[in-house]
């Protein structure tokens, strides 16, 4: 790994924590006023990506956020884009939401009908009623209706506010499915937003600042929720020269060093047991014909997360200056594993970066940042499913840059939420029966108290499918994959497969995954065998 890169991490890290705001912690024993909440996603981004989590990558303020926050070593997404989605707005799993696949994919299947359920509640619908003022600012993703059917959109959905992309990927210069409340419309065509230059990733974060200041001017009283979804890291490689050029040569040595360093930091910082294995390299730079291009790749990803990262650290300097930083819980992670999609990746493909290119950064790069974990994006594997979660709350954490190693999933963010507003989840919203929540709220880790989770953590996508019980974790890749038994705390990056020797652990916990699956309508899958058929046939089989 160059000099460079390390010099940059570590002078980075302490200057955004010499520099950032002096914030004075809370030990008053009466609980804090209800806290506004912001719930940040990012896009596409794996494990191992932000420096708190053991990267290069010049993410200074998440970092700084991480140091006076609380940082889970454990926490799951789903291993998909809309599925995640649905999951951490509802807090159901996402076939309970409909959206077991993605958006308009299997509209005849229970738990594969592609669009958010009227079964399911949002945050926003749950908080809004409790008096709090409700804000959704990015990438949307839970509706195929993109146009005149609006049922599903952000207004519709329980947010006063919206400003974002109602699809799943878009040019970062120009992206199109741009929405603003309930009217679509182009950038060049926005009345209200006129940057100099439009770039997605900051008009995201100057919409999330906007929506902030003008609620506490206005209703300076008033606890809000957000939820602000970036685009970043997704595909297309698009971002500023200036921000490109900052990581020029970092990645000129390849796959391997820098995902060998990342390995040895993160077991530096404690995210990872260093007594685990590394799991396989994939690709060999030695091979690789167009480096300089196979470089610029990762120089351009990182610069989308640079990016990012500039936007939460705006957020919070917003915070900060309206005087609301201290009683506002921020929770940032992440929607899925780093993604190994080959998007446009020809042998006579030009540079990635600018406007005029649709590229991805490839099979390497992905096991780079999902180091130290196996598979990618669509898998339930570790590297599919495994996410930073950074809670920083002022106020109320009892506990400031500490690591937090209890399971945690994007189920359990409903849960936190509604017990921090003193909501009400209801039994019926609208006219419909709304399902019971599946997560648990994550306060007690807050305050270094166990979580009361009763019972295992699933997941289903694809036919990749896993079950997290204590210790052990049963995963399978595809339809008829076998299933694979891991020990989490010697071997949480999946290398030592114990299946063969211990078959009455495989039994016991399969049939745990099985009467999930069936209770959710997480089978029978669209993808037939071995658990049932498509269509009509598969919702009849549900029924038994």
């Amino acid at each position: 790994m160059p000099k460079r890169s390390t010099l940059l991490t570590g002078m980075t890290a302490a200057l955004a924590l010499a520099t950032a705001p002096t914030v004075h912690y809370a030990r008053a024993e009466a609980p804090p006023p209800r806290p506004n909440i912001i719930v940040i996603l990012t896009d596409d981004m794996g494990f191992s990506d932000l420096g708190c989590y053991g990267s290069e990558i010049h993410t200074p303020n998440l970092d700084a956020l991480a140091a006076r926050g609380l940082r889970f070593t454990q926490f799951y997404n789903t291993a998909r884009c809309c599925p995640t989605r649905a999951s951490i707005l509802t807090g159901l799993y996402p076939h309970q939401a409909d959206m077991g696949h993605m958006v308009g994919s299997h509209p005849d299947l229970d738990g594969y009908v592609g669009e958010l359920s009227h079964n399911a509640v949002t945050i926003a619908e749950v908080l809004r009623p409790a008096g709090y003022a409700t804000y959704c600012v990015g990438k949307w993703h839970v509706t195929s209706h993109l146009k005149d059917d609006k049922r599903n959109w952000p207004l519709q959905r329980g947010f006063d506010h919206y400003y974002g992309i109602l699809g799943g990927a878009a040019n970062y210069f120009d992206p199109d499915t741009l929405c603003h409340d309930n009217t679509r419309l182009s950038a060049a065509a926005d009345p209200d937003y006129k940057p100099e230059h439009y770039y997605l990733t900051d008009a995201i974060t100057d919409h999330a600042t906007r929506f902030i200041s003008t609620q506490v001017q206005q209703k300076p009283g008033q606890p809000f929720f957000m939820y602000v979804a970036y685009t970043a890291a997704h595909w297309p490689l698009q971002a500023p020269d200036a921000q490109i050029a900052q990581n020029k040569g970092v990645y000129d040595g390849g796959y391997e060093p820098i995902r060998l360093a990342r390995f040895a930091r993160e077991k530096e910082l404690g995210v990872i047991n260093p007594a685990w294995d590394l799991s396989n390299q994939f690709g060999d730079w030695n091979t690789v014909e167009r480096k300089p291009w196979e470089a610029r790749c990762m120089e351009v990803y990182a610069a989308q997360v640079t990016r990012m990262d500039q936007g939460v650290g705006k957020i919070a300097a917003t915070l900060q200056a309206a005087g609301q930083l201290d009683n506002t819980l921020l929770l940032f992670l992440q929607d899925n594993g780093a993604c190994a999609e080959n998007m446009n990746r020809k042998a006579d493909a030009p540079l990635p970066g600018p406007q005029s290119t649709f590229i991805s950064y490839g099979q390497g790069w992905a096991n780079v940042s999902n180091t130290p974990f196996r598979m990618y994006k669509h898998f339930v594997h570790e590297g599919g499913i495994a996410t930073p979660l950074i809670a920083h709350w002022p106020a109320g954490l009892h506990r400031t840059g500490e690591l937090e190693s209890q399971p945690g999933h994007l189920i359990d963010v409903m849960a936190t939420c509604v017990e921090l507003s003193g909501a009400k989840y209801p039994t019926e919203f609208a006219g419909q029966p709304i399902q019971p929540l599946e997560g648990v709220s994550l306060l007690p880790a807050f305050r270094s108290q166990p979580l009361e989770r009763h019972n295992p953590i699933f997941w289903e996508h694809e036919g990749n499918r896993a079950l997290r019980l204590g210790q052990w974790k049963l995963v399978a890749k595809g339809p008829r994959g076998a299933w694979e038994l891991y020990d989490m705390t010697r071997d949480r990056t999946e290398m030592h497969d114990l299946a063969g020797t211990m078959p009455e652990k495989v039994t016991e916990i399969t049939a745990l995954w099985e009467k999930w699956a069936r209770h959710t309508h997480a089978i029978p899958w669209p993808y037939g065998l071995p658990y049932g058929k498509k269509g009509t046939a598969g919702k009849a089989a549900a029924a038994e």
